[in-house]
């Protein structure tokens, strides 16, 4: 169940109400691809230190390594992990995308190669119910064919018309499962406004408990992105949550906010940390630049997280210039909590109806950081 508190424009700040508790949205949920964190971080220090509300597992991955039906016998994803957060999980739908050398689509569902042996797996909308349905995820997500970007209009329409066929598989099949997870849709399109707008409108009428954008942060521009939010936006149940998948830089999601998305995720948190780029209040911070070697500032002096409580820019820098583990550890712990902090100051401006006003600060603070940087 999803109650909107208050909006600032487009900009809204709800309540996302789940078997295991109340999410704050809008809010940005740490991807946990296969049950963990890359960066060496678990589920009890995302919850207890870093302020996430979510975590976020994949499906197919899952299925494959270690099976979702050892994870069921072993009390499903929250026990396995110890995990006390909600889960969503993504449905496998977007590797039809990211394995695209190792699948064949058919209507049925889609023939994969498993990337890790090679072996020879099927999925289509009931299998993905009933693997997210063994791992005991609080939100699931429909089956889809995440749409690579620079497809011809005639490919486009044919695979949204085979995704909403799909969809309604899903929710058949979740309803015979008796699964009590919050099932989303996801409106698919590429970049052509009216189908993205069709199908919104087609899916919208199931009645389901939220929606998604997918297929977007896939290779098209980032004016591509942005107007196709809003020429769907409007079309999205206002009761119900909002989810842009897979985006994006601390700025994507505050314009994606700005247009009325509620959830986001990503990976750059993680990703960027364990490769030393920092995200700071001041902008990026590249962690193993020769100007840190005796800066005994914390990465960001506008942080609390435990890296920056606890260690100087010339430690980390020592860390990365010695490939030693722990830098990328304590940097993607420091990114991440940077992301969930800068969600909980976009609810707080939302609140105070100044979201705006604090866009438009950071998007100057922002350009004047990129304009230094290059000089």
């Amino acid at each position: 169940m999803f109650k909107l508190i208050n909006t600032d424009g487009a900009a809204r700040r709800g309540v996302l109400q789940t078997a295991r508790g109340e999410i704050q949205t809008p809010f940005f949920m740490n991807v946990a691809t296969s049950a963990a964190i890359k960066g060496g971080i678990s589920a009890p220090e995302l919850e207890n230190q870093l302020k996430c509300q979510v975590m976020l597992c994949n499906t197919y991955h899952l299925h494959i390594r270690p099976g979702d039906e050892l994870i069921r016998d072993l009390g499903g994803l929250h026990t396995f992990a110890n995990c006390h957060l909600p889960i969503l999980t993504d449905s496998g739908g977007f590797q039809v995308f990211s394995l695209a050398k190792l699948r064949r689509i058919k209507e049925e569902g889609v023939y994969f190669s498993s990337h890790v042996d090679g072996r020879k797996i099927f999925m289509g909308p009931e299998e993905s119910m009933r693997i997210q349905y063994n791992l005991d995820a609080d939100i699931v997500m429909a089956f889809d064919e995440c749409i690579p970007s620079g497809q011809s209009r005639e490919y486009v329409e044919e695979s949204v018309k085979r995704t909403t066929r799909w969809l309604i598989r899903c929710r058949d099949e979740k309803d015979r499962l008796n699964s009590k997870a919050a099932l989303m849709g996801i409106n698919q399109g590429g970049v052509y406004d009216d189908i993205r707008v069709k199908h919104m409108r087609e899916i919208a009428a199931l009645d389901l408990p939220g929606y998604a954008i997918g297929g977007l942060a896939v290779g098209e521009a980032k004016e591509d992105m942005f107007r196709v939010i809003e020429s769907v936006e409007p079309h999205m149940p206002r009761n119900k949550p909002r989810y842009l998948m897979g985006v994006g830089t601390p700025s994507d999601i505050i314009e994606a906010v700005f247009r009325g998305i509620d959830m986001f995720d990503c990976v750059m948190p993680t990703r960027n940390g364990r490769h030393g780029t920092i995200f700071t209040s001041e902008g990026i911070l590249h962690a193993g630049n020769a100007r840190f070697d005796k800066d005994e500032r914390p990465l960001d002096i506008n942080c609390g997280c435990p890296t920056c409580k606890s260690f100087s820019r010339a430690y980390i820098r020592h860390l990365f210039k010695s490939k030693e583990y722990l830098g990328g550890r304590l940097a993607s712990q420091h990114n991440l909590y940077f992301y969930n902090s800068l969600l909980e100051r976009i609810r707080l401006e939302i609140e105070a109806g100044t979201f705006t006003a604090f866009r438009n600060e950071y998007s100057e603070k922002l350009s004047k950081h990129i304009e230094k940087e290059n000089t």
